[in-house]
This record gives C-alpha cells, structure tokens and sequence, in this order.
C-alpha cells in the first residue's frame, strides 16, 4: 500500500512566518498585503492592474459584470474546463456557448468559434487548459472582426507565455486562481489581471460590496459582493510570488520526469501535448489519456484500483454540457461535442506536485504500466 496524494501544496517555513506575522498585526483584511500581494502578480505578468478577490470563480464572474454582459447575451467557451467557466455567464443570466477542443492541444477549437457566433454573441472566454496557452493571436483577431471582449481563463496557467506576453494578459482581462493544487497557492483566492482601467475600478468596487474608493464602509455605488481576500491569504500568496520561479521549474521538472519514463515503459499512453513554437506551458496537473480502445468503464476501474492500493488520481475534466444542471437547463446530450467527450473518457490525472519524489514517480508508472497490461 503506497500514500501518493494527487496533489500537494508547497510551504516552507517563509510562508508560515508570513501568515504568522499577520495574525499578530491588527490588519487582517483590507490591510497593507492585500496591494503588495496585487502588485506581485501585476509585476510578474506585466499587467497595469491586478485585483485580488476570494476564488477565481469570483474574479470570472466580476470580469463577467464589469464587460456588462448580462440576460440575452451569448459567451463563446469551452465545455473541456472546470464548471466555473461556464457558470460565471450563467451567474449573469447570459449563455455560454460551447465550442469543441481541439483533440491535441485540449483548448478551444479555433476554426470552430466563427460558426457559432450570431448578433447576440458579447464575448469569448477561451480556457487555457492544463497551463497550455488556448490559440490567442487566432481568437484575438476573430474578437476583433466581430467586436467581441475576451476574458482569459487563465486560472490554470500561472508563468505560460505566447510570443513573450503572460497568458491573462493578452485578452481585455484574465483571471488567475490559487487554490492549492495550483501553481502557487494562497489557501483559496484568484485574481483578475488587466491593462483596462475601467474594468480595474469596477472590480475593486464590487468585491467589496459595491464600494467606490473613498467612500465610508456603509456606502455603495452600484450592485456589489463580499469577494474580498484576506490580508492572511496575501501574505502566502507574496511568499508564493516571490519562489514562484523556482516553484515553475520544480513543476516543469516533475512533469519532464514523468514524459521521459512513461515513453519508455508505456508508449502507447497518451501525455499532453509539446506547445506550439512561441507558445509555453506553466504545468498545473499531469493528465495523461488511455489509447482509443480503452472505454470509460475501463478507465474508472483502473483509477479505482490505483487509488485503493494509495496511488491518488482523477478523471480530468467530466465534460461541463453533461453535468446534469446544463443537460436540464439547455438540453445538451451525449454526442453534441465529440472531441471533448472522448477526450474525457479517457482521461487520467496522476499524482503532481513540486516535491513529489522520483522514485514515486516510478511507483506510480509501475502501477500504471501493470494495469494497462493486465
């Protein structure tokens, strides 16, 4: 029996003192961490604004409201992501319109988008998926033929690049998320990062219950919500910044040890694609996918029996138009979206993380290896 977790933060005793240092100051929220831990992430990525809030959930959903999409509206995305990059159109009342993925990259069908957009399309949220960059320089220049915003889902692709420039940063605004398992961690907490200062001031006023600056604590503006971080997630979260070059090449580093072991003992599995020239990936989980003759039925057992001997793993991502809310709400079915679907049913998420050892790496590919050949 082996204790291999799917995944792990990584805190060292800096972070621990942060936090600490905090929990005896008398600014818990709101205080001096909050714009020191926001000018870390605009810095990094190269961004003029950035506007920490509680999820990446919230900072899609206040990018949503701030490029005033609402009821009627229609929102280009991906059915291959977590829920949260859908359900952010929804929370306004607008459609998310899905596109198929592209079966090597896993991101957004690019030569798909114009077919679906009509008059009542506002908005594209490509999702960079796996910390793979989805085709921008294609996306941005269909956003501006048919005058359409962009909000970059970036919450798995902390560190990825297209022809130099940060993935959140290409599009009007892009969102990062930093729940534990990804590249850095502020325990839970996201962040919208954009060059536009309207939409800048608009989600600073409605994560905090629709506050303009200046005004008094019982004052609001407009329509808001308590999506505020705490001062204690942003002093984890400066700490994080402030390794996150060593923490990507830790990431980079396990990832290139899984590739070079599984092409030599299972050649047949599928692993994550090279990144197109210009493009890099930032790795935020090891997904790998069973050869087309493996079912889903199969690829269940076989994460059934890798966890019961300890070997943590999971199916990454159950396609967002077959949840049982978006078959109910607009009718989508088995066979809509292809690629997405059969990509899904052969998806297996091993275990990742910073530290995790070489020899369990082995472990994991051994197990891995015995299953597929039994």
């Amino acid at each position: 029996m082996y204790n291999i977790s799917l995944s792990k933060q990584d805190i060292t005793e800096r972070e621990i003192s942060a936090v600490t240092d905090v929990l005896r100051s008398n600014a818990l929220s709101l205080g001096p961490k909050l714009p020191e831990f926001e000018k870390k992430i605009a810095d990094f990525v190269g961004a003029k604004y950035a506007v920490a809030v509680n999820s990446g959930t919230s900072a899609l959903h206040l990018c949503v409201r701030a490029l005033h999409i609402g009821e009627g509206d229609e929102v280009i995305t991906t059915p291959f992501s977590f829920i949260s990059s859908a359900n952010c159109v929804i929370f306004e009342k607008a459609k998310p319109v899905f596109v198929d993925i592209e079966p090597d990259t896993l991101n957004i069908d690019v030569e798909q988008i114009e077919k679906v957009i009509t008059p009542k399309t506002k908005a594209i949220i490509p999702v960079h998926v796996f910390g793979l960059p989805a085709n921008m320089n294609a996306i941005m220049k269909i956003a501006e033929k048919y005058d359409l915003t962009v909000i970059e889902d970036s919450c798995e692709a902390l560190g990825a690049k297209v022809d130099g420039k940060f993935a959140g940063t290409i599009g009007d605004c892009g969102t990062f998320a930093f729940y534990p398992n990804k590249q850095i961690t502020t325990g839970e907490g996201g962040i919208i990062v954009t060059n536009r200062e309207d939409i800048a001031k608009l989600t600073i006023s409605m994560r905090n219950q629709g506050r303009d600056e200046g005004m008094g604590w019982l004052a609001h503006s407009r329509l808001g919500y308590n999506y505020r971080i705490s001062d204690i997630n942003c002093a984890l979260g400066i700490v994080q910044m402030e390794r996150i070059d060593e923490i990507l090449s830790a990431r980079e580093a396990v990832a290139q040890k899984y590739n070079s072991l599984l092409k030599k003992e299972i050649p047949e599995l599928i692993t994550l694609c090279d990144p197109a020239e210009g493009t890099t990936r930032s790795w935020f989980v090891y997904v790998v996918q069973l050869p087309d003759e493996f079912s889903a039925e199969q690829r269940d057992e076989i994460i059934k029996h890798l966890r019961s001997i300890g070997i943590w793993c999971n199916n990454y991502f159950p396609p967002i138009h077959l949840q049982p809310f978006y078959i109910n709400e607009f009718g989508y079915k088995k066979g809509d979206f292809p690629v997405t679907e059969n990509v899904s049913e052969r998806t297996i998420a091993l275990p990742f993380y910073n530290r995790l050892a070489d020899e369990d790496i082995k472990i994991v590919v051994k197990e891995l290896k015995k299953e597929l050949t039994s």
